[in-house]
Protein backbone atom coordinates (compact mmCIF):
# COMPACT_ATOMS: atom_id res chain seq x y z
CA UNK A 1 0.00 0.00 0.00
CA UNK A 2 1.13 3.40 -0.73
CA UNK A 3 2.41 5.85 1.48
CA UNK A 4 0.50 8.96 1.83
CA UNK A 5 2.32 12.22 0.24
CA UNK A 6 3.78 14.93 2.36
CA UNK A 7 0.96 16.99 1.50
CA UNK A 8 -1.25 14.31 3.56
CA UNK A 9 1.06 13.82 6.17
CA UNK A 10 0.70 17.06 7.21
CA UNK A 11 -2.81 17.55 6.95
CA UNK A 12 -2.73 14.99 9.65
CA UNK A 13 -0.42 16.67 11.95
CA UNK A 14 -2.13 20.39 11.32
CA UNK A 15 -5.88 19.46 11.29
CA UNK A 16 -6.50 16.93 14.20
CA UNK A 17 -7.68 19.60 17.02
CA UNK A 18 -9.93 20.89 14.23
CA UNK A 19 -11.76 18.05 12.96
CA UNK A 20 -15.28 17.34 13.32
CA UNK A 21 -16.54 14.50 15.85
CA UNK A 22 -18.32 12.40 14.54
CA UNK A 23 -21.79 11.54 16.15
CA UNK A 24 -20.68 8.01 16.65
CA UNK A 25 -17.92 9.66 19.18
CA UNK A 26 -17.35 8.03 22.49
CA UNK A 27 -19.13 10.08 24.97
CA UNK A 28 -16.37 9.86 27.40
CA UNK A 29 -14.19 10.92 24.60
CA UNK A 30 -13.64 14.69 25.99
CA UNK A 31 -10.32 15.82 24.10
CA UNK A 32 -12.78 15.17 20.71
CA UNK A 33 -16.25 15.96 22.18
CA UNK A 34 -17.36 19.46 24.22
CA UNK A 35 -20.99 18.77 24.29
CA UNK A 36 -22.75 22.52 24.48
CA UNK A 37 -23.51 24.38 27.45
CA UNK A 38 -27.18 25.08 29.03
CA UNK A 39 -26.08 28.76 27.88
CA UNK A 40 -25.19 27.57 24.44
CA UNK A 41 -28.25 25.70 23.96
CA UNK A 42 -30.40 28.34 25.12
CA UNK A 43 -29.02 30.86 23.16
CA UNK A 44 -29.05 29.54 19.98
CA UNK A 45 -32.72 28.18 20.47
CA UNK A 46 -33.67 31.71 21.10
CA UNK A 47 -31.64 33.08 17.91
CA UNK A 48 -33.57 30.38 15.96
CA UNK A 49 -37.21 31.60 17.65
CA UNK A 50 -36.25 34.69 17.22
CA UNK A 51 -35.59 34.38 13.63
CA UNK A 52 -38.96 32.15 13.06
CA UNK A 53 -41.24 34.50 14.28
CA UNK A 54 -39.71 36.82 11.86
CA UNK A 55 -40.24 34.58 9.24
CA UNK A 56 -43.63 33.96 10.14
CA UNK A 57 -44.84 37.44 10.84
CA UNK A 58 -44.53 39.18 7.75
CA UNK A 59 -48.02 37.48 6.46
CA UNK A 60 -51.53 39.55 6.51
CA UNK A 61 -53.53 36.08 7.46
CA UNK A 62 -56.32 36.60 9.34
CA UNK A 63 -57.92 33.28 11.16
CA UNK A 64 -61.76 32.70 11.18
CA UNK A 65 -62.61 31.54 14.43
CA UNK A 66 -66.67 31.74 13.80
CA UNK A 67 -65.75 27.86 12.92
CA UNK A 68 -67.28 25.43 15.93
CA UNK A 69 -68.85 28.31 17.31
CA UNK A 70 -73.25 27.84 17.63
CA UNK A 71 -74.67 30.61 16.13
CA UNK A 72 -72.13 31.10 13.66
CA UNK A 73 -70.44 33.93 16.68
CA UNK A 74 -67.07 34.57 16.49
CA UNK A 75 -64.53 36.83 15.37
CA UNK A 76 -61.32 36.62 13.35
CA UNK A 77 -58.02 36.61 14.44
CA UNK A 78 -54.73 37.83 13.01
CA UNK A 79 -52.22 34.41 12.28
CA UNK A 80 -49.46 36.51 14.13
CA UNK A 81 -51.42 36.94 17.57
CA UNK A 82 -52.57 33.37 16.72
CA UNK A 83 -52.01 30.40 19.14
CA UNK A 84 -51.83 28.38 15.59
CA UNK A 85 -48.47 30.59 14.95
CA UNK A 86 -46.79 30.03 18.52
CA UNK A 87 -47.33 26.48 18.47
CA UNK A 88 -46.42 25.64 14.66
CA UNK A 89 -42.89 27.65 15.82
CA UNK A 90 -41.95 25.78 18.62
CA UNK A 91 -42.67 22.10 17.94
CA UNK A 92 -40.46 22.87 14.62
CA UNK A 93 -37.51 24.88 16.12
CA UNK A 94 -35.60 22.64 17.78
CA UNK A 95 -35.25 20.59 14.40
CA UNK A 96 -33.49 24.14 12.90
CA UNK A 97 -30.93 23.58 14.98
CA UNK A 98 -29.88 20.71 13.11
CA UNK A 99 -28.38 23.09 10.07
CA UNK A 100 -25.66 23.99 12.83
CA UNK A 101 -22.53 22.80 11.78
CA UNK A 102 -19.41 22.57 14.06
CA UNK A 103 -16.61 25.30 13.74
CA UNK A 104 -13.88 24.23 16.08
CA UNK A 105 -11.47 26.81 14.78
CA UNK A 106 -13.65 29.08 16.46
CA UNK A 107 -13.79 29.98 20.38
CA UNK A 108 -16.80 29.99 23.19
CA UNK A 109 -20.17 29.62 21.74
CA UNK A 110 -19.17 31.11 18.27
CA UNK A 111 -18.36 27.41 17.12
CA UNK A 112 -21.76 26.65 16.37
CA UNK A 113 -23.18 27.98 13.48
CA UNK A 114 -24.23 27.49 10.02
CA UNK A 115 -22.56 26.71 6.62
CA UNK A 116 -19.60 24.60 6.59
CA UNK A 117 -16.41 25.41 8.44
CA UNK A 118 -13.27 26.93 7.23
CA UNK A 119 -11.63 23.55 7.89
CA UNK A 120 -14.02 21.27 6.30
CA UNK A 121 -14.06 23.79 3.28
CA UNK A 122 -10.01 23.44 3.14
CA UNK A 123 -10.32 19.67 3.43
CA UNK A 124 -13.13 19.39 0.60
CA UNK A 125 -11.16 21.75 -1.75
CA UNK A 126 -8.33 19.58 -1.30
CA UNK A 127 -10.23 16.89 -2.27
CA UNK A 128 -11.77 17.90 -5.28
CA UNK A 129 -8.05 18.81 -6.64
CA UNK A 130 -7.12 15.37 -6.16
CA UNK A 131 -5.28 15.90 -3.21
CA UNK A 132 -5.08 12.99 -1.05
CA UNK A 133 -6.57 13.12 2.39
CA UNK A 134 -6.17 10.76 5.18
CA UNK A 135 -7.83 11.31 8.36
CA UNK A 136 -9.66 8.88 10.67
CA UNK A 137 -13.24 9.81 9.77
CA UNK A 138 -14.19 8.51 6.37
CA UNK A 139 -15.01 10.81 3.53
CA UNK A 140 -18.69 10.03 3.91
CA UNK A 141 -19.53 10.51 7.43
CA UNK A 142 -17.40 14.94 7.03
CA UNK A 143 -20.95 16.25 6.42
CA UNK A 144 -22.86 14.63 9.30
CA UNK A 145 -24.46 15.89 12.24
CA UNK A 146 -21.66 16.24 14.46
CA UNK A 147 -21.94 14.62 18.53
CA UNK A 148 -22.10 18.30 19.47
CA UNK A 149 -24.67 19.29 17.56
CA UNK A 150 -26.99 16.37 17.70
CA UNK A 151 -26.62 16.93 21.72
CA UNK A 152 -27.35 20.78 21.07
CA UNK A 153 -30.87 19.59 19.71
CA UNK A 154 -31.66 17.20 22.32
CA UNK A 155 -30.94 20.05 25.03
CA UNK A 156 -33.30 21.91 22.92
CA UNK A 157 -36.19 19.45 22.99
CA UNK A 158 -35.79 19.24 26.67
CA UNK A 159 -35.58 23.37 27.24
CA UNK A 160 -38.53 24.15 25.11
CA UNK A 161 -40.67 21.68 27.00
CA UNK A 162 -39.62 22.72 30.58
CA UNK A 163 -39.84 26.53 29.60
CA UNK A 164 -43.09 26.64 26.93
CA UNK A 165 -44.67 28.51 29.90
CA UNK A 166 -42.28 31.42 29.88
CA UNK A 167 -41.57 31.32 25.75
CA UNK A 168 -45.48 31.50 25.40
CA UNK A 169 -45.34 34.43 28.04
CA UNK A 170 -43.06 36.44 25.75
CA UNK A 171 -45.48 35.65 23.14
CA UNK A 172 -48.16 36.74 24.26
CA UNK A 173 -46.93 40.02 26.95
CA UNK A 174 -43.41 40.83 25.85
CA UNK A 175 -42.25 40.76 22.29
CA UNK A 176 -40.93 43.79 22.49
CA UNK A 177 -38.01 43.07 25.54
CA UNK A 178 -35.33 40.88 23.69
CA UNK A 179 -35.85 37.45 23.63
CA UNK A 180 -32.40 35.87 24.56
CA UNK A 181 -32.64 38.27 28.33
CA UNK A 182 -35.98 36.94 28.51
CA UNK A 183 -35.92 33.59 27.97
CA UNK A 184 -32.19 32.74 29.15
CA UNK A 185 -30.65 35.76 31.54
CA UNK A 186 -34.22 35.90 33.35
CA UNK A 187 -35.18 32.37 33.38
CA UNK A 188 -33.33 29.32 32.02
CA UNK A 189 -30.46 31.07 33.09
CA UNK A 190 -30.85 32.75 36.29
CA UNK A 191 -28.00 32.91 38.97
CA UNK A 192 -26.09 30.39 36.26
CA UNK A 193 -23.42 31.78 33.89
CA UNK A 194 -24.41 33.58 31.03
CA UNK A 195 -21.17 34.61 29.26
CA UNK A 196 -21.70 33.15 26.21
CA UNK A 197 -25.30 35.79 25.24
CA UNK A 198 -22.62 38.38 24.95
CA UNK A 199 -20.32 36.94 22.39
CA UNK A 200 -20.61 37.93 18.91
CA UNK A 201 -18.64 36.30 15.57
CA UNK A 202 -17.23 38.87 14.06
CA UNK A 203 -17.18 37.00 10.20
CA UNK A 204 -14.29 37.49 7.87
CA UNK A 205 -14.07 38.29 4.50
CA UNK A 206 -15.63 35.43 2.91
CA UNK A 207 -16.90 33.50 5.62
CA UNK A 208 -20.14 32.38 4.91
CA UNK A 209 -21.43 30.57 7.91
CA UNK A 210 -23.74 32.66 9.93
CA UNK A 211 -25.24 31.98 13.74
CA UNK A 212 -28.61 31.34 12.19
CA UNK A 213 -29.86 34.70 11.90
CA UNK A 214 -31.04 36.51 8.70
CA UNK A 215 -27.60 38.35 6.75
CA UNK A 216 -29.31 38.97 3.57
CA UNK A 217 -31.87 41.49 4.57
CA UNK A 218 -29.58 44.29 3.31
CA UNK A 219 -28.38 42.58 0.35
CA UNK A 220 -31.62 41.84 -0.58
CA UNK A 221 -33.21 45.40 0.40
CA UNK A 222 -30.07 46.63 -2.43
CA UNK A 223 -31.75 44.02 -4.89
CA UNK A 224 -34.83 45.11 -5.02
CA UNK A 225 -34.29 49.03 -5.01
CA UNK A 226 -31.86 48.35 -8.17
CA UNK A 227 -34.29 46.34 -9.76
CA UNK A 228 -36.98 49.00 -9.42
CA UNK A 229 -34.53 51.58 -10.62
CA UNK A 230 -34.24 49.43 -13.86
CA UNK A 231 -37.78 49.25 -14.23
CA UNK A 232 -38.45 53.18 -14.29
CA UNK A 233 -35.71 53.50 -16.74
CA UNK A 234 -37.05 50.54 -19.08
CA UNK A 235 -40.60 52.64 -18.80
CA UNK A 236 -38.93 56.12 -19.32
CA UNK A 237 -37.09 54.73 -22.76
CA UNK A 238 -40.84 53.05 -23.49
CA UNK A 239 -42.60 56.88 -23.13
CA UNK A 240 -39.79 58.08 -25.41
CA UNK A 241 -40.38 55.59 -28.06
CA UNK A 242 -43.84 56.05 -27.88
CA UNK A 243 -43.70 60.19 -28.57
CA UNK A 244 -41.22 59.84 -31.71
CA UNK A 245 -42.50 61.47 -34.58
CA UNK A 246 -44.20 58.57 -37.33
CA UNK A 247 -40.98 59.44 -39.61
CA UNK A 248 -38.34 58.92 -37.03
CA UNK A 249 -40.22 55.19 -37.32
CA UNK A 250 -40.20 54.37 -40.49
CA UNK A 251 -37.28 53.93 -43.31
CA UNK A 252 -36.48 56.01 -45.84
CA UNK A 253 -37.81 53.95 -48.09
CA UNK A 254 -41.06 53.95 -46.76
CA UNK A 255 -41.07 57.91 -46.40
CA UNK A 256 -40.37 57.87 -50.37
CA UNK A 257 -37.28 59.89 -50.00
CA UNK A 258 -35.05 57.35 -51.42
CA UNK A 259 -36.33 55.50 -54.66
CA UNK A 260 -36.70 51.44 -54.23
CA UNK A 261 -33.53 49.72 -56.12
CA UNK A 262 -34.53 48.53 -59.89
CA UNK A 263 -33.09 45.67 -60.66
CA UNK A 264 -30.52 45.28 -63.93
CA UNK A 265 -31.11 45.03 -66.86
CA UNK A 266 -28.99 42.26 -69.12
CA UNK A 267 -27.68 42.95 -72.60
CA UNK A 268 -27.22 40.35 -75.46
CA UNK A 269 -23.21 41.39 -74.83
CA UNK A 270 -23.65 40.75 -71.20
CA UNK A 271 -24.98 37.21 -72.14
CA UNK A 272 -21.68 36.28 -74.22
Amino acid sequence: MAEPGPAACLLLLLLPPLLLSPAGAAADDTEWVRLPSKCEVCKYVAVELKSAFEETGKTKEVIDTQYGFLGGKGSGIKYTQSDIRLIEVTETICKRLLDYNLHKERTGSNRFAKGMSETFETLHNLVHKGVKVVMDIPYELWNETSAEVADLKKQCDVLVEEFEDVIEDWYRHHQKEDLAQFLCANHVLKGKDTSCLAEQWASKKGDVATTGENKTKKKGGKNKKAAEKKKKNKEKVEEAKSHLAPSAERSPEEEGDIQPKAPLAHSPADEL
